[in-house]
């Protein structure tokens, strides 16, 4: 396949001038997009949101709430939000689909996705290959939670037709889908996850919350959560994506100082699921997969195109510019303005 370039003003992001934040923003009326705002995945944009951090910046941000990642970035493709809050890996398929999208901000060093199955209608479970033939839920079919599952099966030798996928979403109706048996494993996050293994309801297989253990699925590191947008958006309003950097950048390093008890009294209510006590523990399990600073580790690209590569040899094959996909010049320049956050 021929190397996808980029638009004349691919770069644009990579090369804003030094007085960007010091600029009125070019879209104080902008969307955020994200698939299950709920998870402890998306943690950053929650507390950005609720402690002011995106109104300091001259912001003023509807974020929309979507089933999975998936749906999320088709609100962007399809022009009713300007921002993705969702996985980094999507910039690489997109680009590979020729439609240029540039991750800004890290919110997740690891995927926290975890793989687990229904002790009740699988319990002699003993290897992913015992996977074939059975209904496995996701946030929502093509999201992160669906690529995890891929790559894990294509790791044991199965495609991804060799099991159902179903989209449970990211709260209640994800742990009824287990417990009522609806589901024989799930690929989710918390605090899906540590409701159902609290319960009894979880077996766990595979835990990226353990950021050892994502590299070692993954091979390397794998960015996880992050806000990325279409280049063209980059390009016609760099103030507004430094000023969403900027932002995004207090909430990281709020959250690495912050304890389980101020981040209770910080999320909405309803995100805790009902169990203030399960959302500590999956915040406790989470957090070392958290971004401390919002900056994309430089081998981040080639693990995220290897694990799609692995489910998709078309786009194996593919010539990307994989530096092309994200940038951290603005959260360089979010770093000088906030240093202690």
């Amino acid at each position: 396949m021929q190397r996808r370039h980029l638009l004349a003003g691919g770069l644009a992001a990579a090369t804003l001038p030094t007085f960007a934040i010091a600029q009125a923003v070019e879209k104080p009326k902008c969307s955020i997009a994200v698939g299950g705002k709920n998870l402890l995945y998306y943690l950053p944009l929650t507390i950005a949101e609720q402690l002011g951090y995106f109104k300091d910046e001259g912001l003023d941000l509807t974020i929309n709430d979507f089933a999975g990642g998936a749906r999320a970035l088709q609100a962007v493709v399809g022009g009713s939000a300007d921002v993705v809050s969702g996985a980094f890996e999507h910039t690489v398929n997109m680009q590979f689909k020729g439609q240029p999208m540039r991750a800004f901000v890290l919110q997740g060093l690891a995927p926290q996705i975890v793989l687990g199955v229904n002790p009740k209608t699988m319990p002699n479970f003993k290897s992913i290959a015992d996977l074939k033939g059975k209904k496995v839920g996701v946030t929502a079919p093509g999201s992160s939670t669906n690529v995890m599952v891929n790559f894990v099966l294509a790791k044991a030798g199965l495609k991804p037709n060799d099991v159902s996928i179903v989209g449970v979403g990211a709260g209640n109706g994800a742990v009824a889908a287990m417990r009522s048996g609806q589901i024989d494993a799930i690929s989710n996050l918390d605090p899906v996850i540590t409701l159902l293994q609290r319960s009894g309801d979880l077996k766990i297989v595979t835990d990226t919350r353990i950021v050892s253990e994502a590299e070692a699925v993954f091979g390397g590191p794998m960015p996880a959560g992050c806000l990325y947008c279409p280049q063209p958006f980059l390009d016609r309003n760099p103030n507004t994506a430094q000023a969403m950097a900027n932002a995004m950048v207090r909430a990281n390093m709020w959250i690495q100082k912050a304890g389980a008890a101020e981040i209770i009294r910080t999320v909405p209510e309803g995100f805790l699921l009902g169990d203030r006590a399960v959302y500590i523990d999956a915040f406790l399990a989470a957090q070392k997969a958290l971004s401390p600073n919002g900056l994309f580790p430089t081998k981040g690209a080639d693990t995220a195109f290897r694990a799609l590569a692995s489910v998709d040899p078309k786009l194996g094959e593919a010539k990307l510019d994989l530096d092309a996909v994200y940038t951290n010049a603005l959260v360089q320049r979010a770093m000088q303005k906030y240093p202690k956050g």
